[in-house]
């Protein structure tokens, strides 16, 4: 009888920082196939560090992630490019190439990382394309998008090569309620559609309770709750309390114009 096969991510005891420093430490978690797990927390709780670390992007202090069964930061290179590509990354401010096209954007992870030949690969980015629903703007170039369309386009870069798991760093932040939910539906049809752990990092509650399968919440370096959106909006721990009852004002605040290290 063959293993169950490991889940797409786990860490274990993990703290991560900078210059050996630790901002977050003891994290214990679990992403499943099929889920959006959000990170929450206030600015400067860590939420943007742990992610880099899970995603294989940032060493560890100590303890340890396993990313598709792998620990992504003991492999030797060409091992670690194979589990890379299976992972994606939307990062907050999209690092989109300026000179480039939308098509071309979303092309180079394929071209990049794989030996698809050309046309295919470019069949796999208009089909991406269509999936967040700008396939009428291929030629476009970034500077040409509004903030909504240009996330779209690094989720479809993000997502071009199937990940099993995919990696938000404030998915919506810096858009308008209603332009913020368009990316809302389009990571719900990511999780739906590649059947992928998404793991997202973000300040926004709407989007939360739209969204998020689970959440963790980070306070004073560590979790200090977790479970399902239910559950949380029910806690009286002061950060998670904090998060999900703060007034309206602050929150669109924190949805149109955070631009904070966390």
């Amino acid at each position: 009888m063959a293993a169950p096969a490991a889940e797409p991510l786990q860490s274990h005891d993990l703290a991560c920082g900078y210059s050996g420093r630790a901002v977050v430490q003891g994290v214990n978690l679990t992403a499943r196939r099929g889920e959006i797990l959000t990170i929450l927390g206030g600015s400067g709780s860590g939420k943007s560090t742990l992610l880099r670390t899970l995603a294989g992007l940032a060493p560890p202090i100590s303890g340890g992630v396993r990313l598709l069964g792998r620990d992504p930061y003991a492999l030797a290179p060409a091992e670690r490019q194979s589990v890379m590509r299976r992972a994606g990354t939307l990062f907050q401010h999209d690092a989109l190439f300026g000179s480039m096209s939308v098509i071309d954007n979303i092309a180079v992870p394929v071209l990049e990382l794989t030996r698809i030949p050309r046309p295919l690969a470019y069949e796999m980015a208009r089909a991406k394309l269509a999936l967040v629903g700008l396939s009428d703007l291929p030629h476009r170039l970034p500077s040409e998008l509004s903030g909504g369309q240009r996330k779209r386009v690094a989720l479809a870069r993000a997502a071009v090569l199937d990940p099993v798991v995919l990696f938000c760093d404030e998915p919506t932040s810096g858009l308008d309620p209603a332009t913020a939910s368009h990316v809302d539906e389009t990571l719900l049809r990511f999780r739906d559609v590649l059947d992928a752990a998404i793991i997202a990092v973000t300040h926004d509650a709407d989007g939360v309770r739209a969204t998020a399968d689970r959440a963790i919440v980070l306070d004073a370096g560590r979790i200090c709750a977790e479970g399902s959106i239910d559950v949380l909006e029910r806690s009286d721990h002061p950060a998670v309390h904090a998060f999900f009852h703060r007034p309206k004002a602050l929150a669109l605040r924190d949805r149109t114009g955070e631009t904070s290290r966390s």
